[in-house]
């Protein structure tokens, strides 16, 4: 089976040329390499575009950034059209150290069908895992999760968000940063959801994968590497700004609770925020 593989590049060319490189690698899967760039500066899309040219990888330029979702949505629209049945999301930041990787991953889709979504173990270069992700229950309580947060002592340096990494099963939330998905599944939802730009599009797939009968399954048995630079992302307030326009979205587009419920939960994800500011400022002025 022969899938397309899809890189998402915002001035990333250097993380880009090492990704494109371990992916070139994998064995015993045929695969197109598609590198979408979103709108890069103008040195950075030429360096990825003339990699690309030298590598014989398809590259396709976006004029607008639009957000993630929007920008991995240019590379499964092509997928979609010259008839692929999967698609891997990878970050440009992403390294796979093993060349089964794609071979791996794509097994548990092939033997159940109704798995549309597969993602693996993913750790950082210190060993810390990412995946698979907690998704929390559609609670009112769970928005104002937050002030309890303040006052816990960090136990380990694996993130409280993260379940199990150990075993392989089915799950309700993977990274973003790397997934395998079936085409089919993606068209059945209309494509990823533009309504986010940045952050928070990880449980909203899980919903969607939930809402259509299917499964989301997390492969335990490989790996990949993401070196990802918290400082790549923008400012603080480019971050929050797009954090919080992401969380209204997904309680107003995807949570099953009444109106009034979703407005007393919107009062919590902003009290959240401005505490979120409140502390950054404060840090500033110490």
């Amino acid at each position: 089976m022969k899938i397309a593989t899809i890189i998402l590049n915002y001035n990333s060319s250097a993380d880009c040329k090492k990704c494109i490189g371990d992916l070139l690698m994998q064995e015993n899967v045929e695969q197109e390499i598609i590198v979408v760039d979103n709108c890069s500066k103008e040195e950075e899309r030429l360096a990825v575009e003339n990699l690309c040219n030298e590598l014989s990888v398809t590259f396709i330029a976006n004029d607008k950034n639009c957000g993630y979702n929007a920008g991995n949505n240019i590379g499964l629209r092509y997928a979609a059209e010259k008839g692929y049945g999967y698609a891997l999301i990878a970050n440009p930041d992403m390294q796979f150290p093993n060349r089964d990787y794609l071979q791996k991953l794509l097994e548990p889709m092939f033997n159940d069908k109704e798995i549309v979504v597969c993602g693996s173990d993913i750790v950082t270069p210190e060993g810390v895992h990412q995946n698979p992700k907690k998704r929390g229950e559609d609670k009112l309580a769970n928005y104002f999760f937050w002030i309890k947060e303040f006052f816990k002592t960090r136990k380990s340096d694996t993130p409280e968000w993260i379940e199990e990494p150990t075993i392989s099963k089915e799950c309700r939330c993977l990274n973003g940063c790397c997934f395998l998905t079936s085409i089919d599944f993606i068209k059945q939802i209309g494509f990823l959801d533009e309504g986010t730009f940045l952050y928070g599009e990880e449980p909203i797939l899980g919903i969607q994968v939930e809402r259509t009968g299917s499964k989301m399954y997390y492969l335990a048995d490989t790996y990949a590497i993401h070196n990802h630079k918290k400082s790549n992302e923008g400012s603080s307030a480019f971050c929050l700004k797009h954090w919080r326009h992401s969380m209204v979205h997904r309680l107003y587009k995807y949570s099953n609770m009444p109106l009034y419920k979703k407005v007393v939960a919107q009062m919590g994800i902003e009290l959240y925020f401005l505490t979120l500011k409140l502390s950054h400022w404060a840090r500033l002025l110490k």
